[in-house]
């Protein structure tokens, strides 16, 4: 957990680095003691996006906080943009791409939580250590 109880910090906590993007996850079961869901904040850069999966045991919100990109959701696939809400429930296969030119932000929430620590064990992740940039010298190896 972190050092305060209700209050969390992008620096309080490490980054999950892939090549389209970087997420972090500011609540989780280990970051505020919370159980019922886990949020953060999902970076995409433009162009880049990731591949249609699924969350087999939790629904997904996603806010887009600033940019625009192409959302799929089962099939369904439409433009999102800042202020948008996009709702995945369990099971249902989805991917984002972010089609700007800036980087693409979204609050990301699942109820129940565990997505986070799955996105964290696969092979193309990159861990950044709390406080630190995604930069070259500051990523660990999975």
């Amino acid at each position: 957990m972190v050092d305060h109880e209700y209050f969390v910090e992008p620096d309080d906590v490490e980054s999950q680095v892939f090549d389209w993007g970087v997420l972090k996850w500011l609540s989780t079961p280990a970051v505020t003691g919370g159980e019922r869901f886990s949020a953060g904040v999902v970076k995409l850069e433009p162009g880049k996006g990731h591949e249609r999966h699924t969350h087999p045991d939790s629904d997904e919100i996603l806010y887009v906080i600033r940019g625009e990109g192409e959302q799929e959701v089962a099939e369904q696939t439409r433009d999102i943009e800042a202020g948008e809400m996009v709702f995945v429930p369990e099971g249902v296969e989805h991917g984002t791409v972010n089609t700007g030119w800036e980087p693409l932000l979204l609050l990301a929430v699942y109820s129940p939580p565990g997505p986070e620590d799955v996105l964290r064990d696969l092979p193309e992740c990159e861990i950044v250590p709390p406080g630190k940039l995604p930069t070259p010298e500051n990523v660990e190896g999975p």
